[in-house]
């Protein structure tokens, strides 16, 4: 499968300031791909390059093997979703979706007819007289997502366009965004700060700190497999522990990634531990625990019967489940 984008070498420089530091990466053709971070880590900067709305300060981008240096974003095969959905407020949900199209000089006739079409393949079908007013943020999101597809993008970049949402609209998205990118088999570029968007949505991810790619993988190794400190506590809940623990644990003076739910309490052997707080999360209970003067966290099923705060109890877990890290 070739690639669909690809960055070598990429930095994206304001003054001394490196929003995107030498990034080298590879989207491939018809991948649901993630640029995962916090604010100010780059993947925004990284999303914008790819559209053509910034230009790297070094290094090259490529779509598909052509270098798109200085190519305006209008004639890149791409298309962005926003955030904020950026619809005309005085155009009905048609004229919207149809926007593109005219400006292409394509027909009324023709971009009305294709226009009725994607907004039937985003579930709007009937809503083509209504304004941008009258609608949920889920409909208007739909509206935002049918006008980048009518123009029939190569790829589509998705820039946070769950993050106006309520949690259940947005899960439920989440599972409509991932079906509709299989249906197309068109390349998705997601950017996102929520950890469990990109790890349920995306095919690859690539978590971003202070303008670099921390990481690129597969949502099961980032979160298995953290390649860093960073990588471990922004992904998901995990215990960091400290070189001097994790080499009396397994003869190596590194930092290590053990996830919550991999401890378990035991009834003999293992470590001792005190328990320092509990908290009930609904079908998961999280216990704090004081292990040798280590903070540790451990993940239970509510349902089970569990020790109170202040108990003495005794924890173990696989040791395939410590993940030796890098220091940063």
């Amino acid at each position: 499968m070739s690639d669909a984008v690809s960055f070598q070498s990429v930095s994206r420089c304001y003054g001394d300031v490196k929003a995107v530091d030498d990034v080298t990466l590879s989207i491939e053709e018809g991948e649901f791909f993630a640029l995962l971070g916090p604010s100010g880590s780059g993947k925004t900067t990284s999303l914008r390059l790819i559209a053509g709305f910034e230009q790297p300060s070094f290094g090259d981008i490529r779509l598909f093997g052509e270098s798109v240096s200085g190519i305006p974003p209008y004639q890149r095969q791409i298309n962005t979703v926003f955030q904020d959905y950026a619809l005309f407020p005085h155009l009905n949900v048609i004229d919207n979706v149809a926007y593109g199209l005219m400006i292409a000089g394509v027909g009324k006739s023709e971009r009305y007819r294709e226009a009725e079409s994607v907004l039937e393949m985003v579930k709007l079908q009937g809503f083509s007289d209504r304004r941008p007013a009258a609608l949920s943020g889920g409909q208007r999101q739909r509206v935002a997502l049918a006008r980048a597809l009518v123009n029939k993008p190569r790829v589509l970049l998705l820039d946070e366009p769950l993050g106006a949402l309520d949690l259940k609209l947005r899960e439920q998205m989440q599972e409509e965004l991932k079906s509709l990118q299989r249906q197309l088999g068109i390349t998705f570029v997601l950017v996102t700060h929520d950890q469990s968007e990109a790890l349920s949505m995306a095919d690859r991810i690539a978590v971003f700190s202070e303008g670099r790619a921390m990481q690129v993988d597969s949502p099961e190794g980032i979160y298995r497999r953290p390649a860093s400190r960073f990588v471990a506590d922004f992904v998901g809940s995990s215990n960091v522990l400290p070189p001097q623990f994790v080499e009396r644990l397994s003869g190596q003076p590194r930092w290590a990634s053990l996830r919550p739910e991999s401890v378990n309490l035991v009834n003999e052997g293992g470590l001792r531990a005190t328990v320092t707080g509990r908290s009930f999360l609904g079908v998961m209970t999280k216990l704090s625990l004081n292990v040798e003067g280590y903070a540790l966290s451990l993940l239970a099923p509510s349902s089970s019967a569990l020790p109170e705060e202040g108990m003495q109890v005794r924890v173990n877990w696989q040791p395939t489940d410590l993940h030796l890290m890098e220091a940063k």
